[in-house]
């Protein structure tokens, strides 16, 4: 068959890539080439089926490389990450998952909840300042009877802020009368020296805080020189009882009417003590105002 049309396979392998229907061209054929039916079929069949699939192949690629919508297969993403940034990457997930499972969003019943209990805990405290006007500065009134109190009385708060924070402070040292000596204790339950005493009593109430020793504070930048006639409740008092020059070792709170307050020395307690006395009069070294309205919150 190849020596009577060597171009025969050639011929039959073209029709098949095209997908011809042998029964429509194998008159043409048969004519063409002197051939039967029979023969054609033959010729098809010996076509070696892996030339087929490549021209098949060939020829859908060129198809594909012609349409408009060409689907591409891109290999697999080949893992270029090391061991260590691995390791990082499920820490990263790990640590995501415990922040959603601790910070879940509320349910639209616990926000319910939420909004109620709000309300009722505003309601409670109208209820409160309505009950007790006292607990909160107003306008005060001529005659009303708890003016009189409060003028006459220097621990009860006004509406003067320096004068409420000063009375905090005060009333902070006062409350550890007793408390023993003890040498660099600044809380009520080690005890106080006497630099401590103020210092734990003080910073509560000031936006800049004191330093820690009476000689420090003697000379902090912030405190006002005062003369002796010219002391105010809540004045720093310094003194220097074994050391000489401007070298405070022993300090004191002015409290008014010529008492103070202060932590004296080891073997005695938090006390008030008389300034006229003439014990800290041979050793007065000066005072100092560190309550100002610059100074308190």
């Amino acid at each position: 068959m190849d020596n009577k049309c060597p171009a025969l396979p050639g011929i039959v392998l073209w029709l098949r890539n095209r997908c011809v229907n042998y029964s429509s061209v194998m008159p043409t054929l048969s004519s063409l080439f002197r051939l039967n039916a029979k023969t054609l079929l033959l010729a098809a069949a010996l076509i070696p089926t892996t030339t087929l699939g490549a021209k098949t192949s060939t020829h859908t690629t060129r198809l594909s490389r012609s349409h408009k919508h060409v689907v591409h297969h891109h290999p697999a993403p080949v893992d270029t990450l090391s061991y260590a940034a691995r390791l990082r990457m499920l820490n990263r997930a790990r640590l995501l998952n415990h922040y959603r499972a601790d910070h879940k969003h509320p349910t639209s019943k616990e926000i319910a909840a939420l909004v109620t209990s709000t309300r009722a805990q505003r309601a409670e405290n109208r209820r409160q300042v309505k009950a007790h006007p006292e607990w909160f500065r107003g306008p005060w009134k001529l005659g009303d009877s708890r003016w009189d109190d409060v003028q006459e009385s220097e621990g009860f708060l006004s509406h003067d802020h320096l004068h409420n924070m000063t009375e905090v402070a005060i009333h902070r040292m006062e409350v550890q009368l007793g408390k023993p000596y003890v040498w660099g204790g600044t809380t009520p339950d080690t005890g106080f020296d006497c630099s401590g005493l103020v210092f734990y009593a003080y910073n509560k109430v000031l936006a800049d805080k004191l330093p820690r020793t009476a000689n420090q504070m003697y000379h902090y930048r912030r405190a006002i020189k005062i003369a002796g006639d010219d002391l105010r409740r809540g004045d720093l008092l310094f003194f220097h009882v074994h050391s000489h020059g401007e070298y405070a070792d022993h300090m004191g709170v002015y409290l008014g009417h010529g008492q103070f307050i202060q932590s004296p020395r080891t073997g005695e307690a938090v006390q008030v003590s008389q300034l006229q006395d003439a014990f800290w009069q041979q050793h007065f070294l000066g005072a100092r105002r560190i309550l100002t309205n610059n100074t308190v919150l």
